[in-house]
């Protein structure tokens, strides 16, 4: 018996052996594929890549300052989808006014949520779902609690030594924007004078509300777009070419000073109103601008330059970037979009116009005039065109005064329901009040004329320069300095802050 076993013994030893002998062989005999070996060098590559990005990213998004109540609004939408389903309200987080009490930032979400859970049959109140939701935020290196007060009011008090580090890397790198999660195209459309007149009081509004708007949307990281829709079209040119080759024969060739051209302009208006064959002429001059003769273009494009060069001055002293984009430009486009509408049937004929209506609006958009002209209507129409479609812009914002805020209302209306624009992209109007006198209407000289953007500029800093020497002639009176140097005395750009000091 023990002699039966030691031999069973043996034999498995033997067993073993051999099998241990053969998966050696078959382990030395079996050869990798080199296709295989160069693909998962390939992929360790690309894993420490992913990884080194990642990091990259992690880097640069540490750089840019965290804007609390976007953070704290998406913590709370990823919290709630995940207790209730299917439940969707707007969540919205908003810096607490009660003066440091009840934290830094308040939600009141939590009531939407309690009413939206009773529609679908579950009873709770916000109190409770503010608990809920509470919990599931979970610990955060900028929250030093999540407090619930009231009926439900959901109020995040910041880490004292979380803000205390945000100061103190605003003081050494600057403030900077927070995380942009997409990355918008945007068109502003600001300033716009008209050519062949200079830019008075009125335009300055706009141009610097407009130019702020572009330093706010591009310090967000948006794609912003800086247009100065520029009015250089229509019959004025056609009053103006006219009278200058009467007055100033040698128009052509050489160009008249913006002074000029303005007295031309004014000349021309009176002319045009009482001289029927001079406004035969003037008309005429149109057709040929619209036809494209090449004497009449040169002097219309004489005209632009002329003006683009004195308004280059105003926006130079006033830092200001926008690029022209004209009235003019739009032309073949409105040619295009008119048979467009008119085979969709989305106009309508009234004693030889063509309108657009826009429902709950009494006041239609003007496509076409009775003498088959276009107006501003159908350039904006095609402007927005453009920009929507074309450009495919995700926003465009226009920056003029309240006193065109039914005409964009009709414009936006009239876009979407015309299927120019689509649902998920944004119109605004950013508009502001007219600059008025002491006698609260338009301000003008006493003369009644608009009062030129360049004249208020130069005043403005005669006026500002003048306080600053007398100023610096008391400090040298004292003994304490001479005057200041060219960087320090105060410029016209101090008109941006005047334009923008107040809430608007």
């Amino acid at each position: 018996m023990q002699t039966s076993l030691l031999s069973h013994v043996e034999n498995t030893e033997k067993e073993i052996l051999r099998l241990s002998k053969e998966i050696e062989s078959l382990e030395n005999s079996i050869e990798v594929d080199p296709e295989i070996e160069q693909l998962e060098s390939q992929n360790s590559k690309l894993k420490y890549q992913i990884g080194h990005l990642q990091r990259a990213i992690e880097r640069e998004q540490s750089k840019r300052m965290i804007s609390f109540p976007t953070y704290f609004s998406e913590k709370i939408r990823s919290v709630v989808s995940d207790l209730y389903p299917g439940i969707n309200v707007k969540i919205e987080v908003g810096p607490n006014t009660s003066k440091g009490k009840n934290g830094d930032y308040q939600c009141s979400a939590a009531f939407l949520l309690a009413k939206e859970l009773g529609k679908s049959g579950t009873k709770c109140n916000p109190r409770d779902v503010s608990t809920k939701v509470s919990g599931g935020i979970g610990p955060l290196d900028c929250l030093e609690k999540v407090e619930i007060t009231g009926p439900g009011f959901l109020n995040f008090h910041l880490k004292p030594s979380f803000v205390s580090s945000q100061i103190q890397d605003i003081l050494l790198n600057g403030v900077r924007a927070p995380p942009c999660s997409k990355i918008l195209k945007i068109i502003v459309d600001f300033s716009s004078p008209n050519i062949a007149k200079e830019m008075h009081v009125g335009h300055l509004r706009s141009t610097i509300i407009g130019d702020t708007v572009c330093r706010l949307l591009e310090f967000m990281g948006h794609e912003v777009h800086r247009v100065n829709h520029l009015g250089d079209w229509g019959t004025q040119f056609g009053m103006l070419i006219a009278h200058l080759q009467d007055k100033f024969p040698n128009y052509s060739v050489e160009s008249p000073p913006i002074e000029n051209l303005q007295a031309f302009y004014k000349e021309s208006k009176t002319r045009f109103d009482s001289d029927p064959e001079f406004k035969q002429r003037a008309y005429q001059r149109v057709v040929d601008l619209q036809g494209g003769n090449e004497e009449i273009i040169k002097a219309w494009k004489m005209i632009c330059d002329v003006s683009l060069f004195e308004f280059d001055k105003i926006y130079e002293r006033l830092d200001i970037k926008v690029s022209p984009c004209g009235e003019s430009f739009y032309q073949k486009k409105m040619e295009e979009l008119v048979p467009e509408l008119e085979k969709q049937g989305k106009l309508t004929a009234s004693d030889g116009c063509k309108l657009v209506f826009v429902e709950g609006e009494e006041v239609p958009l003007m496509v076409v005039k009775s003498d088959g002209g276009f107006t501003y209507d159908t350039s904006d129409l095609a402007a927005v065109k453009y920009r929507m479609v074309e450009l495919d812009a995700d926003w465009g914002v226009y920056v003029v005064d309240n006193g065109q805020g039914l005409h964009f209302k009709l414009l936006f209306t009239a876009a979407r329901s015309l299927g120019i624009v689509a649902p998920e992209k944004q119109l605004s109007h950013v508009g502001f009040g007219v600059v008025l006198g002491e006698d609260r209407k338009k301000f003008k000289t006493r003369s009644g004329d608009t009062v030129k953007l360049k004249n208020l500029l130069d005043e403005g800093l005669e006026r500002a320069e003048k306080k600053i020497r007398l100023k610096e002639e008391d400090k040298k009176a004292k003994g304490s300095g001479g005057l200041l140097t060219e960087e320090e005395i105060i410029s016209c750009r101090g008109c941006r802050y005047i334009r923008l000091h107040k809430v608007r």
